[in-house]
């Protein structure tokens, strides 16, 4: 054993150890944990934790609204940062505490954990959990206004920071009843302090779709011409799958529905079938998108696969000889809404992700189950095309399986099942381990020889691969490029998808900055989508982002990443100076300063004395050059895909993947301008 790896005496390490006393134990009274960690109670403090504040205010009002007492919500932006939440429920309580000593209101707004939602007959129903929401948004607004009209009085108390600047006193008298809460967010703590409009609106159009027969009117002030919305669903989570399906040809023309309370667990299901061949079924608890799943949706896949089953064997439409359908042949084109209301909510983790009540499962299962069969008797037609679209999915699923094991057994072959064409890295490790996806053999050239070896696999691709938006399993696996790729990628496909076998945490899209790269870029963003979503769920997906140009001017060479920046470095390159390009705060751009090698070469056009060159492709760039500027961990910009709202994402894939051409040019021409990577 070498002599540094040999630990050294206690004695020659040991150190006076520090005071470990009751002094040294902090205690944070009343809002403090909240603004001292921000990010435990909302998430984070960039976009999505500003915008949960909100959330947390409307959901007061959402539980009043499904105890019964609330049909109005009105959201107000205003300007310098000021968003009020008004409802007409019955209006928090103003009287004394009898615990803390101060109002119900300011207890409310000022104690975590406290509120109507643990018993003693506040909520049947709510969807907080921790009991911290409108608390936590006091907490980190420099101000806040509670206004309550109850008693035929209205109410008021101000905050600053999360404590009353004085008692809550009656203003005026007023008429009905209702909670008014007006705030403004710190912007000491959050990063981005701008509220977006349309984010906004897609959370209040699937809250209005969730709760039936209640009224959101959302209204933004902050410009010189205010617009507004107002969201109204008496059909619910019906026309909220309407809504889902409205780019896509149904089978039949019924949506299922129904709405049935049993043990005191509402449940609502809504369901249709397209002939898309990707399942959308999204399910809530107490109105929470329960991302994950849970023990509703659970009752809900067994019910489906169970009850088409038995009809399809009763109609004679499977006959006895033949095998069940699977889950996965009924999911095929389904289009799904599960919606549960229940009194006590178990979420797995904090986010709220996974439904956690076993007692759910067999009610949803029961109570769907016996509804659906009723439908398909009912709808004999229907019945008939949604069996016929299942039994086509079973089919398929069928030769996919024969292809997708002919690929394995191929592969195994080859050597480890990993393609030739990859060249692996050495390390192991999951962890430690990125795969570059590279357009074509000359970028894939250049990038194996510019790589980190022990660290960076390359994996590059011919051609564009197959559009899979509108392709089965079967088919896809056919294509030579989609079967590099998921061997590669070492987590199979289909029903037979594992997680725990991706060979990359990092797995990273590199494609040349030009239209044919971008669109090799949403034919692999297609397939992760539809077909390895829980890749981007993790995180583990990534787009990198290759310089645009190259100037030189002496011995100086800049990279920059767009026009925009190319003209910045001109500028300050053509001045003499030698400043690194300092990018936009949101811009995705990262400069390298390098000096010049005798072997560069110079190409391009000349301004002032300053070499631009304007990169067509990967190919063109030197395995070092690639290196430095799109592979280094230390320079590179890499944009993590994620999925913000699986439902818009879903349609934009359509939108931009299917048939409908008039759609994808109406779409392009709209938002080329301000296209990103959040899905």
């Amino acid at each position: 054993m070498a002599k540094k790896d040999q630990p050294e005496s206690k004695k020659s390490t040991a150190k006076a150890a520090p005071e470990y006393g009751a002094k040294q134990i902090s205690v944070l009274e009343g809002l403090e944990p909240v603004r001292k960690r921000p990010g435990m109670y909302i998430g984070n403090t960039a976009e999505k934790g500003l915008h949960h504040l909100i959330w947390e205010v409307i959901d007061n009002s959402i539980d009043e609204a499904m105890a019964g007492y609330c049909d109005t919500i009105d959201v107000l932006l205003m300007p310098d940062g000021w968003c009020s939440v008004e409802d007409n429920g019955r209006g928090i309580p103003v009287d004394k505490h009898a615990k803390t000593k101060k109002s119900a209101l300011e207890t409310v707004l000022t104690t975590l954990h406290a509120g109507g939602k643990f018993g003693d007959g506040g909520y049947k129903v709510s969807g907080g959990l921790h009991g911290v929401g409108v608390s936590v948004v006091n907490a980190l607004s420099t101000d806040l206004i509670a206004e309550v009209k109850r008693d035929n009085k209205l109410w008021r108390q101000e905050y600053s920071m999360g404590k009353a600047k004085k008692n809550v006193a009656a203003v005026k008298s007023a008429k009905g009843t209702g909670t008014k809460i007006s705030f403004k967010p710190d912007t000491t703590i959050f990063t981005v302090t701008e509220y977006n409009w349309q984010y906004i609106l897609d959370h209040i159009r699937q809250q209005a779709y969730l709760t039936k027969g209640v009224r959101f009117n959302i209204r933004d002030e902050r410009t010189e011409e205010p617009q507004a919305y107002s969201f109204y669903f008496e059909g619910g989570i019906a026309s909220y799958v309407r809504h889902l399906n409205h780019k896509k040809e149904p089978v039949g023309t019924e949506v299922f529905y129904t709405e049935k309370e049993f043990e005191d667990v509402k449940v609502e299901v809504a369901l249709q079938y397209s002939k898309e061949f990707n399942e959308l079924a999204y399910s809530f608890a107490n109105n929470i998108h329960t991302v994950e799943g849970g023990s509703h949706m659970v009752g809900f896949r067994t019910a489906l696969t169970r009850t088409l089953n038995t009809y399809a064997r009763k109609a004679g439409i499977i006959k006895e000889k033949d095998n069940n359908l699977s889950g996965d042949d009924v999911r095929e084109g389904l289009t799904a809404i599960i919606s549960v209301k229940i009194p006590e909510p178990q979420f797995e983790g904090q986010t709220k992700e996974k439904l956690g009540n076993a007692e759910v499962r067999p009610i949803v299962e029961t109570v769907f189950g016996d509804q659906f069969a009723i439908f398909l008797e009912e709808h004999p037609q229907t019945a008939k095309e949604m069996l016929a679209k299942c039994l086509l999915a079973k089919m398929a699923r069928e030769a996919a399986r024969a292809a997708r094991d002919t690929v394995l057994r191929k592969g195994a072959l080859d050597g480890l099942t990993l393609p030739g064409k990859l060249a692996d890295c050495s390390s192991r490790s999951a962890d430690d381990s990125e795969l570059y996806i590279v357009e074509g053999d000359s970028a894939g050239g250049s990038a194996k020889q510019g790589r980190n070896r022990e660290f960076q696999a390359i994996l590059p691709l011919r051609g564009k691969i197959l559009n899979v938006e509108r392709a089965r399993l079967d088919r896809m696996l056919g294509n030579n490029e989609i079967k590099s790729l998921v061997i590669a990628l070492g987590t199979n496909i289909g029903d037979q998808f594992d997680i725990e076998g991706l060979r990359y945490k990092r797995v990273i899209i590199m494609t040349d900055a030009d239209v044919d790269g971008a669109h090799i870029r949403t034919l692999l963003l297609t397939l992760f989508y539809r077909y390895f979503p829980e890749i981007i769920r993790k995180g583990y997906l990534y787009v990198a982002q290759p310089p645009l140009y190259r100037l030189k001017k002496g011995s100086q060479v800049k990279y920059v990443f767009s026009d925009e920046e190319k003209d910045k470095a001109l500028e300050r390159m053509t001045q003499g100076a030698v400043k690194a390009v300092v990018p936009e705060a949101d811009s995705p751009v990262v400069d390298v300063d390098t000096p010049a090698t005798a072997g560069d070469q110079e190409l391009g056009e000349k301004v002032a004395g300053v070499t631009i060159q304007r990169y067509k492709g990967l190919g063109e760039m030197n395995p070092d050059q690639l290196w430095e500027t799109t592979m280094d961990p230390e320079h590179r910009t890499l944009m993590q895909v994620t999925i913000s709202d699986a439902a818009k994402a879903d349609d934009i894939f359509d939108v931009l993947m299917g048939t409908d051409v008039p759609a994808r040019k109406r779409f392009i021409q709209t938002h080329a301008k301000s296209a990103t990577l959040d899905l």
